[in-house]
């Protein structure tokens, strides 16, 4: 039974990442997703800005990473209501990390499958970078990262010759644009588009918005 069910879960491919730069932090993500190997969507935004001052991106089953990235922002609201202070970028990683620790170990024929990057900055201007892995355990992002997309060994692979300390910004936006690059061009669940944001202590930017097309020769 487990293992009829295990091969009837329809899984999702994707590239998220995550760079750090000595001037901020820049969160990217490819657009398609999959259901075993049937493009479902050619425009899905998995990297986006959930407030005014967290971006999320997340990879695994998209009906999941969709659930709690909702759950995510209201919990944070109820945490600024009640104690008049916004969470920090530390505390914000922290919840969502209890959330998925609780929710994969809950009884279900189908258990949760969502990893999480999650970059912010805070109050006193200092910007972080977590990276929340399926089962609950989190991380700080003192380098770069690309948690558990299908993407992530064209990704890692890349950056660990590219990515160097006191990276830019400016290069730090190129060199995430052309992971995700390698990673379209070898991985069967990523493609289709390039979403790129900053996060500095001036706050969260999207600076990249493309499209990518396929052409006959």
């Amino acid at each position: 039974m487990d293992t009829e069910l295990k091969n009837s879960i329809l899984k999702t491919g994707t590239t998220i990442l995550g760079i750090i730069c000595k001037d901020g932090v820049v969160m990217a993500a490819d657009r398609q997703t999959t259901a075993g190997n049937i493009v479902m969507n050619k425009d899905k935004n998995k990297v986006r800005q959930i407030n005014d001052y967290l971006v999320f991106s997340g990879c695994g089953v998209a009906s999941d990473i969709d659930r709690i990235s909702k759950l995510l922002v209201a919990e944070l609201k109820l945490k600024e209501l009640g104690s008049h202070s916004k969470p920090t970028v530390k505390q914000a990683a922290n919840l969502l990390s209890t959330m998925n620790y609780n929710n994969i170990r809950q009884p279900s024929m189908i258990p949760q499958q969502a990893g999480v990057l999650l970059g912010g900055f805070n109050e006193n201007e200092s910007f972080e970078l977590y990276s929340i892995e399926p089962a609950g355990s989190v991380m700080k992002v003192e380098n770069y990262d690309a948690n558990f997309g299908s993407g992530m060994p064209y990704v890692l692979g890349f950056l660990e010759r590219q990515w160097e300390k006191n990276l830019s910004l400016e290069k730090g936006i190129e060199l995430a644009k052309e992971s995700l690059k390698a990673s379209t061009q070898r991985d069967t669940g990523s493609g289709y588009g390039i979403d790129i944001f900053t996060i500095t202590k001036e706050g969260i930017k999207k600076v990249v918005n493309e499209k990518i097309t396929t052409t006959f020769e």
